[in-house]
This record gives C-alpha cells, sequence and structure tokens, in this order.
C-alpha cells in the first residue's frame, strides 16, 4: 500500500498563526523571568545574527512544510533532524567548539538512522 503524503498541509497560511502563537509564549516567558530589559542592551551585531535566525527559521518551515506536501513524514521527519548534525559540524568549524569522540559517534549514528529510515 503507498503511504499517503500530508498534501493538506498549507504553509503560507498555516504558518503564520502557528508563529504568532509562538511569539506570545516567547514574549509571556521573557517577561515573566524579567529578561525584558535585556532587549535594549543588545548590539547591532547581536540584533542582525537573530534577524538572520528568523529568517532561516521561517525559510525553514516553508521547506519543512513543502516537503510534507510532496512525501509522506516518515520520510521527511528523518531528513529533517539530520539538521542537529549539520549544527554540530558548523558549531565545530565556524565557532569552534569540541568534538569529543563520543559527540561524533552520536552524531554518525543519528547520520546512518536518518539514512537507514529512507531505505
Amino acid at each position: 500500500m503507498e503511504p499517503r503524503k500530508s498534501g493538506n498541509i498549507i504553509a503560507p497560511t498555516g504558518d503564520p498563526p502557528r508563529r504568532g502563537v509562538v511569539l506570545v509564549f516567547a514574549w509571556s516567558i521573557a517577561l515573566a523571568r524579567g529578561e525584558g530589559a535585556a532587549l535594549p542592551t543588545l548590539n547591532a551585531r547581536t540584533l542582525l545574527f537573530l534577524a538572520l535566525s528568523g529568517v532561516a527559521t521561517g525559510l525553514s518551515w516553508l521547506a519543512y512544510f513543502r516537503a510534507l506536501q510532496l512525501a509522506p513524514a516518515s520520510r521527511v521527519a528523518p531528513l529533517d533532524k539530520l539538521s542537529l548534525a549539520l549544527t554540530l559540524v558548523l558549531a565545530w568549524g565556524l565557532l569552534g567548539e569540541p568534538m569529543s569522540w563520543k559527540l561524533v559517534m552520536g552524531v554518525g549514528m543519528m547520520v546512518c538512522g536518518a539514512l537507514l529510515t529512507l531505505g
């Protein structure tokens, strides 16, 4: 039996309400913890990286929703989880974060696991 695709996912229409909920929830937590006062102290570089992160997140979700329209979630989700491996490699290569043998083995197993699910 052919698996169903999640073709009724409506990324451009469904994403803004989801982001609105995330925005309200995140600000509620920050304000409840008294962290809102730190906002004016952020420098231009930090704000730029926060803005770029927001754009990357938005593009990522649009790509994810599009992938769900084209393939079943059981094939899309494992590929999406490879972003953690990519993040760790970029943190090591660009930010100089250390990589222990345990971390390398864990990332390797994640990549192998994701590839095995695509079998």
